[in-house]
């Protein structure tokens, strides 16, 4: 992603930083036939992400997928963040079913937000504001569940908040958003 890191970390530290990194899929079937509609990167450009510039202190919400954990708990480790959480998002249809999605073994009905911590709390964080799992409507693709971001908002009332790799159906107001399909 080629990006102005520099001038933004000059213009804000954010109180919160939260990414659906376009995880690289592995090659053996992972979808078995479904178009994926984005581009995927590599671990080391995600890696490579100057992530240290953007905040000293604060939360980072990040999305995973089952076979990244590993890398996704080394990405936090180097960027200086300790994990202390991590979200569930169970997916419904519109009839309040389990949504259930394409895996590789079992059918995905959830997706997993891991939360690290870096440094201080963000001045008027609130702690224990909301539930670990998340139950709502899956939406459009790689679109988020409305009540992540409401949870954010009341973790860290008024805060600077940014995210990395939005898409148009995540646009929020009072957020910074940068991504490519924009």
């Amino acid at each position: 992603m080629t990006f102005e890191w520099e001038k933004l970390a000059q213009a804000c530290q954010f109180d919160v930083i939260s990414m659906d990194p376009p995880w690289q899929l592995a090659t053996h079937a992972p979808t078995r036939g479904v178009a994926i509609g984005y581009q995927q990167l590599p671990d080391v450009c995600i890696e490579e992400l100057p992530i240290h510039l953007l905040q000293q202190n604060g939360f980072i919400f990040i999305w995973v997928i089952n076979n990244k954990y590993t890398k996704a708990f080394e990405l936090m480790k180097k960027w200086g963040y300790t994990y202390v959480d991590d979200i569930a998002w169970v997916k419904q249809t519109v009839n309040r079913r389990m949504a259930k999605g394409h895996g590789y073994y079992l059918q995905h009905a959830k997706e997993t937000c891991l939360v690290g911590r870096k440094g201080n709390d963000p001045a008027g964080c609130r702690h224990s504001v909301g539930s670990d799992v998340i139950f709502s409507e899956r939406r459009g693709q790689s679109q988020k569940p409305e009540e992540l971001y409401q949870m954010i908002e009341e973790l860290v009332p008024n805060g600077k908040y940014l995210e990395i790799f939005g898409r148009k159906n995540n646009l929020r107001d009072f957020w910074v958003t940068i991504g490519n399909e924009l």
